[in-house]
């Protein structure tokens, strides 16, 4: 096979983790030892700086500041949710993702997400290959919601999952201060699965956590929450729920539709959450007339680097550089996937690679074997598969007493 010469281009989409850069830093490292890579770019905004010829030229970065990519938190590059049509209703945006691909010799595309970013990856990858222009395209995974189709865990999921395990327990001790009775409902990131949800069991299993667990992928039936509220606080005097932002009833309604019915959508169609821990918050509230708070985690548990698993920060590294040398090597049209293994009785994660058009808009959902009825938790077979990915702690650089982040030039393409 005859060495595909040209430039890359790397690319970050839909909600930042607090690893996502260092898949780009894997990405970009492997990329610039390249000899067949002849310029490394950066979209600026995801696919929109494609659109918009707004690149970065990573070559031109201080390696040292690119190298605190690794332990810096959000996307360094921007991120946009920009949905691209299909190529047989409007190929106008892909004409001009060629026309950019040509004008600096784009052999190499990149692309760092989610579930919709796969999508947008697949259709890319189609549209090139239809149009007969040589260029590999492969997809580095992310997300928080560990949803990916084909790998068994996301990039971002140990570090998220291990800031809602440590937080939950902090919220524990916290809430046990007082003499005085209260609820507290803890809302936690999950559209349609529930693998962030079942991360605050971990603090449960090691007797410091939430009482009650609500994971979308079973229907929330309303009277029986309150009635497992005011059990437990009638044995306790206090209760701790950890619920997903995505829990529906039988008929499949967003609970946190029934405060709000006019909530404001993406360009995916995806309905914005919040506003579910004080809505149930204000229920119990009004049946059991006690002291409640609604805690919403929000953007905390998706950049919280402070906390973040070095497992999930080394494994992320190794995704985009894993992406750069499969390309190099011939492979097109494929997500990096990892696959979990054993070795010498410790866990041990591996490379795999999947089919762009399966990982597309599919998602994963947690086991409905281990999820107990009723709210009551998770089963021994979560605490066996999320405690590897959340193990380890990074040593991040401080200065002047805060954490010393990446300050990119960002200098444009011309």
């Amino acid at each position: 096979m005859s060495k595909l010469v040209g430039s890359c281009i790397i690319g970050q989409s839909g909600g930042p983790t607090s690893v996502i850069n260092a898949s780009a830093l894997g990405a970009i490292e492997t990329a610039l030892a390249a000899d067949c890579i002849t310029k490394v770019y950066g979209a600026a905004n995801g696919i929109k700086g494609v659109l918009d010829d707004r690149l970065y030229v990573m070559d031109e970065e201080d390696p040292a500041e690119l190298a605190l990519l690794r332990n810096t938190p959000s996307s360094a590059l921007g991120s946009c949710r920009y949905k691209l049509k299909d190529a047989d209703v409007d190929d106008t945006d892909y004409k001009r993702i060629l026309e950019i691909f040509k004008k600096y010799n784009v052999r190499y595309f990149f692309y760092n997400g989610g579930n919709d970013s796969m999508d947008t990856c697949n259709k890319i990858s189609k549209y090139m290959q239809k149009s007969g222009y040589e260029c590999r395209i492969m997809g580095i995974p992310k997300t928080i919601d560990n949803d990916l189709y084909g790998t068994d865990h996301c990039p971002g999921y140990g570090s998220a999952a291990k800031y809602i395990a440590t937080s939950s327990m902090e919220i524990y001790h916290d809430a046990r201060v007082y003499d005085t009775g209260m609820v507290t409902i803890l809302e936690v990131m999950g559209r349609n699965a529930g693998w962030l949800t079942a991360a605050a069991y971990v603090a449960t299993y090691h007797g410091q956590g939430p009482d009650l667990f609500y994971l979308p992928e079973v229907a929330f039936d309303m009277q029986s929450f309150l009635d497992r509220a005011k059990d437990i606080y009638s044995r306790n005097g206090k209760v701790i729920v950890a619920v997903s932002e995505g829990v529906k009833d039988k008929d499949g309604v967003l609970i946190s539709n029934y405060a709000s019915k006019d909530k404001a959508v993406d360009a995916f169609g995806h309905v914005q959450m919040g506003g579910l821990a004080s809505y149930l918050a204000d229920k119990v509230k009004n049946m059991l007339n006690v002291k409640t708070r609604g805690i919403e985690f929000s953007l905390l548990q998706r950049c919280a680097a402070h906390i973040a698993s070095k497992t999930d920060v080394d494994e992320a590294y190794m995704a985009g550089k894993a992406a750069v040398e499969n390309a190099i090597n011939g492979v097109t049209d494929k997500m990096v996937g990892y696959e979990r293994a054993v070795e010498n009785g410790r866990y041990k994660c591996l490379v795999k690679l999947i089919d762009l058009c399966d990982v597309a808009n599919t998602e994963k959902k947690v086991p409905l074997e281990w999820i107990l009825p009723d709210g009551a938790g998770l089963t021994e077979k979560f605490i066996e598969y999320v405690t590897p990915l959340i193990e380890g702690e990074v040593k991040i650089p401080f200065e002047n007493g805060v954490p010393r982040f990446a300050r990119l030039k960002k200098h444009l393409a011309k």
